[in-house]
């Protein structure tokens, strides 16, 4: 068939390289709304819920044990369940009903109910939603650190200059496992010499991360992961009431936990039970509410593509953001993992948390170029930190970053780089030399910078599993070295484990180590003029992008 040079052109763009599936409810392949979604009811005896969406206590799962016992307001629960959907929808947009009152009526309904309030909202309607539900009074933004190498020296450099930008959290992961305690000393002092407060995690297995964390080499997890059915979960080695226990074995060593989820896990893992990705994520976000983790990274996360592809999947991804904040949560909202050829695309899938503000708006934007991003690529990269400046300066919106000057940079990756070099000659830990300082410093990544020793670097990391090393023996190193400043800072994340103030809900810190959370600093939105706004030196902060024109020099 002759074709034409339109649709060739067409078919030729970013856009269609990416895959879409249409509905297949039996399979999981629906984002909003299945035909197998159960119906939402409740029914109370004797102070105890026994029944939840159609099902009767003795037919529940673990997950609807889990959620009717740990999740629900039992004594609000019958009142709230006979509120239409619609009704409940309307008050979360209505600027005269307050976000105490919206989340006291959550408090009460059912996941099944959940999904139907959020089927009531387009996705106008849900960003009006998260502006007003959002836990913080101002939105922040997380960065991923990583590198091809693993290379403890550039995640310091590259923390640094993420800290130096804004970045309130700061999270590293490996290709090779070994290597956590050397990446995780690395960003713990990078971010404290980018900007005093800055929190940091190290993305690895359960239990070294756990570790990691009681050492004073971390100061918040992220990792603990939530599925929507009972099979799903047991093929993850775990149940509610495991992730419940490992919640509070973090909590109790005064450590910030952020449970994860995302819709399209149960689809990619075969066991969806026909139901939508929309349902399944509520129940996620209902049992991480149960397990007591004060907030959640969500947004379908790492199964992005799957959710993506079917349609409605980036409203329903907008849609379970607001869910989380609905139950009272910290939102981190995803926008971390590569989902899309097309540069459009994925630019209108972030301004959906952009532009209402999320307490995280990425879970992990790339501080590095996507090559080096070993969470498999983020929506948004380091090569994207201009445009994403500029975004913020057209639309007087605060994404949580700062245009930076290129002199700042280079001066906070070389000390970074070489406070790292100086805390490991203290150690005794694998050598850092002048040369690989210094490339680093300048390094767009780690094309350009000098191999490392892995060997060395290996039998360093386990050798600081062995001989016990702690933040403390960071902080003397870090002094020793002349690097008081630094050590000053990272003793002072420390001492924050012992006041406890920052496992408050959505809860970041200052330069000067000031909490602010969603219950010192609660978000306060109720229509226009109120709530917060782009203004004063933070608006000024953000106009100074590096490519502008003063008209007094003209």
């Amino acid at each position: 068939m002759k074709r034409s040079k339109r649709f060739e052109v067409l078919d030729q763009r970013p856009v269609n390289k990416d895959g879409f599936i249409n509905e297949w409810p039996e399979m999981g392949f629906v984002a909003m709304k299945s035909p197998y979604d159960p119906k939402p009811s409740v029914r109370v005896e004797n102070g105890r819920i026994v029944e939840l969406d159609g099902k009767q206590r003795e037919d529940f799962d673990f997950l609807d044990t889990f959620i009717a016992d740990y999740a629900i307001n039992i004594e609000r629960t019958e009142e709230s369940m006979k509120i239409p959907a619609v009704d409940i929808a309307r008050m979360i947009v209505d600027i005269h009903v307050s976000r105490k009152e919206v989340l006291d009526v959550i408090s009460g309904i059912t996941p099944a109910r959940m999904t139907e309030v959020i089927n009531e909202l387009n996705v106008v309607e849900l960003m009006m939603g998260m502006q007003k539900i959002r836990a913080r009074r101002v939105p922040g933004n997380q960065a991923h650190v990583t590198n091809l190498k693993d290379d403890p020296v550039q995640i310091a450099a590259d923390a640094a200059e993420g800290a130096l930008r804004g970045f309130a959290e700061e999270e590293t992961t490996m290709g090779v496992a070994r290597y956590a305690p050397l990446d995780a000393m690395g960003l713990l002092i990078g971010s404290q010499v980018g900007r005093p407060g800055v929190l940091t995690q190290c993305s690895s297995e359960e239990a070294t991360e756990l570790e990691l964390g009681i050492r004073g080499l971390t100061t918040y997890a992220e990792t603990l992961s939530v599925y929507g059915t009972e099979k799903v979960f047991i093929d993850g080695d775990d149940t509610p009431y495991s992730k419940a226990f490992l919640n509070s074995c973090y909590a109790s060593r005064g450590l910030k936990v952020r449970f994860t989820s995302g819709s399209g896990s149960e689809v990619l893992m075969g066991s969806s039970e026909k139901k939508s990705m929309l349902y399944l994520e509520c129940r996620c976000l209902y049992v991480t509410k149960g397990c007591g983790s004060q907030g959640i990274q969500n947004g379908s996360v790492s199964c992005i593509g799957i959710t993506g592809s079917v349609p409605a999947g980036i409203r329903e991804v907008l849609g379970e953001n607001l869910v989380a904040a609905l139950l009272g949560l910290e939102c981190a909202s995803s926008n971390d993992q590569s989902f899309s050829n097309s540069d459009m695309r994925r630019t209108a899938r972030t301004m959906l948390e952009f532009l209402p503000g999320t307490d995280f708006i990425f879970s992990g934007y790339a501080a590095e170029p996507n090559y080096d991003n070993m969470f498999a690529g983020s929506n948004f990269d380091a090569e994207d930190f201009d445009d994403y400046n500029v975004f913020q300066r057209d639309m007087q919106v605060d994404g949580g970053l700062r245009p930076v000057k290129e002199a700042d940079v280079i001066a906070v990756r070389n000390k970074a780089a070489k406070a790292v070099q100086s805390v490991f000659r203290q150690l005794g830990l694998a050598e850092v030399s002048d040369e690989q300082v210094e490339a680093i410093t300048y390094a767009h990544g780690s094309k350009d910078t000098l191999p490392r020793d892995v060997v060395a670097d290996l039998m360093s990391a386990e050798d600081v599993m062995k001989r016990g090393i702690t933040g403390i023996d960071v902080v003397k190193a870090l002094a020793e070295s002349g690097f008081t400043d630094v050590a000053e800072s990272v003793l002072a994340m420390l001492k924050q484990r012992v006041i406890g103030d920052y496992m408050q809900t959505a809860a970041i810190l200052d330069r000067n180590f000031h909490v602010m959370s969603g219950v010192n600093t609660p978000n306060d939105y109720m229509g226009p003029g109120t709530g917060y706004r782009v203004e004063g030196e933070r608006w000024e902060e953000i106009k100074r992008i590096p490519h502008r024109i003063n008209p007094m020099d003209i």
